[in-house]
């Protein structure tokens, strides 16, 4: 069936205005001001879109899709993402990681469980590894894993500056990147690595020291959790300034902000006010991961659970609360995530793109449609299409 999508204001994230778009076998195939419809021909589905801003679907960069956590015993490992969990959000594209727990959650279940979300509807890829070093692959070598398994597209969460992490000295983090680099080079992708940053006062300086001692490009990695304290923060502004990529993670809770974490619609605002370049920012959820509360002695104080739902909020917070146009702040979710990670088809409304489109409402900024690969998934705002076992 083909879709057209009419009336509506388009931002591919640019703003285009008033466009119809034509959606056909899964992708976009013409953005023009009138797409007139023939009274005789094929079934065409129309979605009249007066009223709202169309946008991209949204890319969700960091994910734990099997569930993660752990720190307070296996009754704190959280669930798996459900689907209707990241469409409801506006998230058509997400990329899996694993984190803490490279024991119980393996290699073999993430893939599995991206081809899972696939067959339900939407797009998702998986980095290789986990919090530990040396890395736990799915075929024993990390860029075998990127060059010969579709869904792999690069390392991570590999954990730094955190008491958590295995230490890695900058050779370890060096010697990950360079096999990442290498499978990314030999398969066409990001070969990207997704750097966790700890609490430590240490920070980035484990990266510092590998592009001070070696020849690898700052963009080789990919740092999380940029917000999460005020000296990593500043830390975050000058990498960022020298060409480095951060990433603000939107999952939270009320003790974090009050101890220090920036807001992720502030942290925006203020990394932009310094001078930041707005293609090194991005933002992600880490839903599905464990929000460990430890208190200074390192003891386990309690565990929330992050969400999908949080990564377009802190967007749309950076348009009503902190005066961020919406074709600035969108990119953080779509067009720069999917630079990044080379996906080529996702990230913007453009003709020849899949065809990932959300329909908002302008007054409230509300998600109300939700188009994956071209099918309706979430419509006035409630999911019509949902997960193999969600409403059993």
């Amino acid at each position: 069936m083909l879709t057209v999508i009419k009336n509506g204001e388009v931002y591919s994230p640019e703003y285009l205005g008033k466009k119809d778009i034509l959606v056909a076998a899964g992708k976009i195939a013409f953005i023009e001001d009138v797409i007139r419809i023939p009274e005789e021909f094929v079934e065409i589905n129309v979605i009249d879109a007066t009223g709202k801003f169309v946008v991209p679907g949204f890319i969700d960069a960091h994910v734990h899709i099997i569930g993660g956590g752990g720190e307070g015993n296996f009754k704190t490992r959280t669930p798996e993402l459900m689907l209707t969990e990241a469409t409801l959000a506006g998230v058509t594209t997400l990329v899996g990681v694993i984190g803490t727990d490279g024991t119980s959650r393996t290699m073999s279940a993430l893939v599995a469980k991206a081809r899972a979300l696939e067959e339900e509807g939407i797009t998702c890829f998986v980095h290789t590894g986990s919090y530990q070093v040396n890395l736990r692959t799915l075929t024993g070598r990390i860029e075998d894993d990127i060059i010969l398994i579709d869904k792999i597209i690069g390392a991570g969460e590999i954990a730094i500056a955190d008491h958590r992490s295995s230490q890695p000295e900058y050779l370890d983090i060096a010697k990950i990147s360079a096999a990442a680099r290498l499978g990314g080079l030999l398969s066409g992708k990001a070969g990207i690595v997704n750097i966790h940053v700890g609490d430590s006062k240490a920070g980035l300086k484990v990266l510092e020291e590998v592009l001070e001692n070696t020849d690898l490009p700052i963009r080789q990695f990919y740092p999380t959790h940029i917000n999460r304290n005020s000296h990593l923060f500043q830390q975050g502004i000058a990498y960022a300034k020298k060409g480095g990529f951060v990433d603000f993670t939107t999952s939270t809770i009320p003790r974090f902000l009050e101890e220090g974490e920036v807001k992720c619609s502030i942290a925006l605002r203020l990394m932009l006010e310094a001078g930041v370049d707005i293609s090194m920012i991005t933002f992600s959820s880490d839903a599905q991961g464990s929000l460990p509360d430890f208190d200074a002695s390192g003891e386990l104080r309690g565990v929330k659970i992050g969400k999908v739902s949080s990564l377009y909020k802190e967007v749309r917070d950076s348009v009503i609360l902190e005066n961020i146009p919406l074709e600035i702040a969108l990119k953080v979710i779509t067009e720069n995530p999917a630079h990044i990670l080379k996906l080529s088809e996702k990230g913007a409304i453009k003709a020849g793109k899949d065809a990932d489109i959300v329909l908002l409402d302008k007054n409230k900024l509300e998600i109300e449609t939700v188009l994956a690969k071209g099918r309706v998934m979430v419509e006035a705002g409630k999911a019509v299409v949902k997960g193999t076992f969600e409403g059993q």
